[in-house]
């Protein structure tokens, strides 16, 4: 039986019961009311009538005894009317009783009643006749014994009728009685009878019901929700609801495994990408300022081979061409002394041989067991695995890697191992061009300095000939002689110089190939870039959704969990950043633009941008300011201005108590020159940021300067960061024309000088200085031009998005490859209430343009395959009827130069990634409102 017929039938047994009961207790009652009735309006009236005709008759005797025994004449006149009106009542009320009245006892009653008093009347006439006539009391004496005689008959009777009518309303009552007392007890019984019947129905369908929602619980309760993979199946013994129920239970369960196990499938993808990314800036950022093929080979080897899990390895590198080229072991990991591996090869010789001549990379699972042996403290063991990989430049092999591990080379390893080594030719062949071109100044130099003594020779034997010009004169045989030999020296040194020249073009045919190099480099930081910022695009946005608490639908643990991502993709941006500007002051090419800024502004601006942290950390912050600082100064603001952003957050961040203090003053020309050149400035100012946190200890006061570098491990632990902060500062510095120092000690505390000149004509050397490069160029170009202040302009843009809505019933095209980014727009422009259209390439988007979707603007990706953005958009703008169509356009690769070759394809405005969800609504606030 189903739940609901159980439910139904368990009900209708309930409310059969309740009617059948209902229905007893209304006849009851209705029985009562009728007795009730009958006492009270018919017995009680009839008693009443009864006693009222015997109120009527004894008024009419007595104002007959009172006419006949001495009334004057007026008084019986009254007496006689009283009597007649008492007569014509009684005949009425007897009408009317006989009307009423329904015993046969009753009847008769009334009816002798009736007979008696009609003689009575016929009496009562006749001596009312006589007393009209004036007889006297003596004659009357007769007729008032009979009339006397018939008054106790009627008397008699109608106490009878009355006694009667009483009786039977006390049997009536008494019948009342027990039918009340009878309907009483059947209640009692049918309520009892009622409870058990509708008891047993409850228990019948209570037990019925809780035996399968029991079994249900029970499973419900035995989920593991930390495991989802495995989700234990309800047993479905019925065919009603609570069958369904099950039903839907396990159609639920195995969607839920489906999706637990795809969740983690995208987890591990996103972890191992993350993985091979993180690593391989590790890798490029190690190939920073090296100038020496061996040293790069050992610091690569000794950085690879932990991260591919190798417990050996060997790296060789192309020594000679033709027939005489052969690879050369530079460098090893963990190799046993002179014997870990051979000391070199050539092209086909061996397996790694025939993978140099190939180009192929080669992974060995089967090893020989006498081949080459791990060596370890307690003994040797054989390797499980071997991979062998050639590194390739311009389609030649330039370096061979082999490396050997304890477990067999992973799918993510592999890959992050081809990752690497596409970048690691590129290196090799940069830090070989660099050796070459040391070696050859070193060459030139060399020359040069020959020349300059053979030069400076000449003009000796010039000077004793002049001296000796008399003794020439007599020896001109010697003199022809020495002509010939100085022509003979001529014309080695023109030979010289002509080797001189050729040297020349081999320096400026280097300084070609390093400026290529620099090309690549910056092509490679600016793919890094890219394909950094792609992913945390994605990442960026959907946090900062997930961790809004008016619109979220996560509790609060699981909000702060999406704040914490959000902060941690805002610190690897930041980290980012802070490397491609390293990487722009490291090749000298980072642009600076001096101009005049308003000193007097900046106390106010460190307090709007660093009270709310003192007041978080509950630190003083104080700002000094001298009067003789002047109020216009020349310095490339925003370098500047970043400068004190680094002091100032490195104070706030190792300040726990005490204070953080700024001091501005107009500093001594004589002072800063021992530090640094002064020439070219109209005047120096001295910035002192000094704070009560932990110090540096003395021997760490130089290391904290270079990238990548703490006072400790422990302090990178405790306060985080990347070492950056520091490093940039002081190329900062050098690049404004100054300098910084620190003067700290270890648990006292730390005071930061940045010395800084006021530089109105710039350097000298401009074109030098500010030449800017399109790598990473305009990698900065949304997020560092205005460090400080931005905080009022994002609550303006909060107020005006609250003012008016302008994205709803919007439709918005989404261009793009990336599914994770299509993922993030999409849903943080539908809570907007945009409706959302997606194309992956140009071609989809052309498609659905030419559909005649309704699409009031557009999000275009550049970098796309098939048709790129620039493109699309050149095609967009073709068609006369999307002229006024909004095309905004959005990359990760921020090149210098792309935001006027967007515009100049048909872009209507332009957008960096990764995306700031407020900067991006604002923009398209402006253009749907326009």
């Amino acid at each position: 039986m189903g739940f609901k017929k159980k439910q139904m039938l368990g009900f209708g047994l309930i409310l059969l019961f309740l009617a059948i009961l209902l229905s007893f207790m209304m006849f009851t009652l209705n029985n009562l009311k009728s007795s009730m009735t009958e006492i009270v309006e018919n017995r009680y009236d009839k008693v009443q009538a009864s006693m009222e005709i015997r109120q009527l008759f004894s008024r009419s005797d007595r104002e007959i005894l009172f006419a006949a025994n001495g009334a004057n004449k007026e008084e019986r006149a009254e007496s006689l009317e009283i009597i007649n009106e008492n007569h014509s009542l009684i005949e009425s009320k007897i009408a009317g009783l006989s009307g009423s009245l329904n015993k046969a006892k009753a009847k008769q009653l009334l009816k002798e009643f009736e007979t008696q008093y009609a003689s009575y009347s016929i009496t009562e006439a006749e001596l009312i006749q006589k007393i009209k006539s004036g007889n006297s009391s003596d004659n009357l004496s007769s007729l008032m014994d009979d009339q006397r005689e018939k008054r106790t008959k009627v008397i008699s009777t109608m106490d009878e009728f009355k006694d009667y009518q009483e009786g039977v309303m006390k049997d009536t009552l008494s019948n009342s009685k027990q039918t009340y007392e009878d309907m009483i007890g059947f209640v009692i019984f049918a309520v009892i009878l009622s409870i058990l019947v509708i008891s047993v129905t409850v228990v019948w369908m209570i037990r019925s019901t809780s035996k399968d929602l029991q079994s249900i619980t029970k499973v419900i309760k035995n989920i593991d929700f930390k495991n989802l993979s495995v989700i234990p199946r309800i047993p479905v013994r019925t065919t009603d609801e609570i069958g369904d129920i099950a039903k839907s239970f396990n159609d639920m369960a195995e969607s839920l495994e489906v999706y637990n196990q795809k969740e983690k499938d995208f987890t591990e993808k996103i972890s191992e990408q993350n993985w091979i990314q993180t690593r391989v800036a590790d890798i490029a950022t190690m190939y920073q300022r090296i100038v020496d093929v061996e040293v790069l080979a050992d610091r690569f080897i000794t950085r690879l081979a932990p991260m591919m899990g190798a417990s050996i390895g060997a790296f060789y590198v192309k020594r000679g061409e033709g027939v005489d080229m052969r690879f050369v072991k530079l460098a090893s990991f963990a190799g046993d002394g002179e014997d870990s591996g051979r000391r070199e090869f050539r092209l086909g010789e061996g397996l790694i041989g025939q993978c140099a001549l190939e180009k192929k990379s080669k992974v060995i699972e089967d090893i020989p067991e006498d081949y080459q042996l791990v060596t370890t403290g307690l003994g040797e063991v054989n390797p499980k695995s071997i991979v062998i990989a050639p590194v390739v430049f311009e389609d030649e092999v330039v370096a061979m890697v082999e490396l050997a591990s304890l477990e067999a080379f992973t799918k993510l390893q592999k890959t992050f191992l081809n990752q690497v080594l596409d970048t690691l030719g590129i290196t090799i062949n940069n830090v070989e061009g660099r050796m070459e071109i040391e070696r050859l100044l070193k060459e030139s130099q060399a020359q040069t300095e020959e020349l300059q003594a053979q030069s400076e020779e000449l003009q000796s034997q010039s000077e004793e000939m002049q001296a000796q010009s008399e003794e020439l004169q007599t020896q001109a045989e010697e003199l022809r002689m020495i002509n010939e030999q100085l022509e003979e020296r001529n014309r080695e040194t023109e030979e010289k110089s002509k080797e001189l020249q050729v040297a020349k073009l081999n320096l400026e045919k280097q300084a070609e190939e390093l400026k290529l190099s620099s090309k690549y480099k910056s092509e490679f930081m600016a793919n890094m870039s890219h394909e950094l910022r792609t992913p945390l695009n994605s990442i960026l946005i959907l946090s900062e959704m997930l961790s809004d608490p008016n619109d979220s639908k996560l509790n609060e643990e699981q909000q702060e969990f999406a704040r914490v991502i959000n902060s941690s993709g805002q610190d690897l941006l930041t980290l980012i950043n802070d490397i491609l500007d390293l990487s722009k002051v490291e090749v000298g090419k980072l642009e600076v633009v001096f101009d005049e800024m308003n000193l007097s502004e900046l106390p106010e601006l460190l307090h709007r941008n660093f009270d709310h942290v003192a007041k978080k950390k509950n630190i003083d912050f104080i700002i000094e300011k001298s009067k003789n600082v002047p109020d216009i100064f020349f310095t490339d603001e925003q370098r500047f201005q970043q400068i004190l952003k680094n002091l100032l957050s490195n104070a706030f961040k190792f300040t726990e108590k005490g204070s953080v203090s700024v001091q501005i003053k107009k500093a001594d020309e004589e002072n800063v020159a021992q530090w640094i050149q002064t020439k070219g400035a109209s005047n120096w100012v001295e910035i002192k940021v000094t704070d009560t946190g932990i110090g540096i200890s003395k021997e760490k006061q130089k290391l904290i300067f270079e990238a990548f570098q703490q006072g400790d491990g422990a302090t990178m632990r405790k306060y985080g960061g990347t070492g950056l902060g520091l490093s940039i500062c002081r190329e900062f510095a050098k690049l404004l024309g100054g300098w910084v120092i620190v003067d700290s000690e270890e648990g006292q505390g730390s005071t930061f000088t940045f010395f800084i000149p006021s530089m109105p004509e710039g350097f000298k050397n401009v074109d030098e200085a500010i030449a800017a490069s399109p790598e990473v160029a305009a990698a900065n170009h949304d997020d560092s031009a205005a460090p400080f202040g931005d905080q009022d302009a994002g609550m303006m843009d909060e107020e005006d998005r609250d003012k008016a809505k302008p994205f709803c019933n919007k439709t918005v095209l989404v261009v793009d490859d990336d599914h994770r980014n299509i993922f993030a727009l999409k849903n943080a422009l539908k809570h907007e209430g945009m409706e959302i259209l997606t194309a992956e390439n140009g071609f989809e988007c052309l498609e659905l343009l030419e559909k005649g979707n309704n699409i009031d603007v557009i999000l275009m990706d550049i970098m796309m395959p098939g048709m790129d953005g620039y493109e699309t958009m050149t095609r967009i703008r073709e068609q006369s009827k999307f002229e006024d169509l909004p095309i905004i356009a959005l990359t990760a690769k921020a090149m210098k130069g792309d935001r006027e070759k967007c515009l100049k394809a048909g872009a209507s405005d332009y957008v960096s990634k990764p995306l700031k969800l407020d900067q991006l609504l604002s923009v398209l606030r402006v253009w749907l409102t326009n």
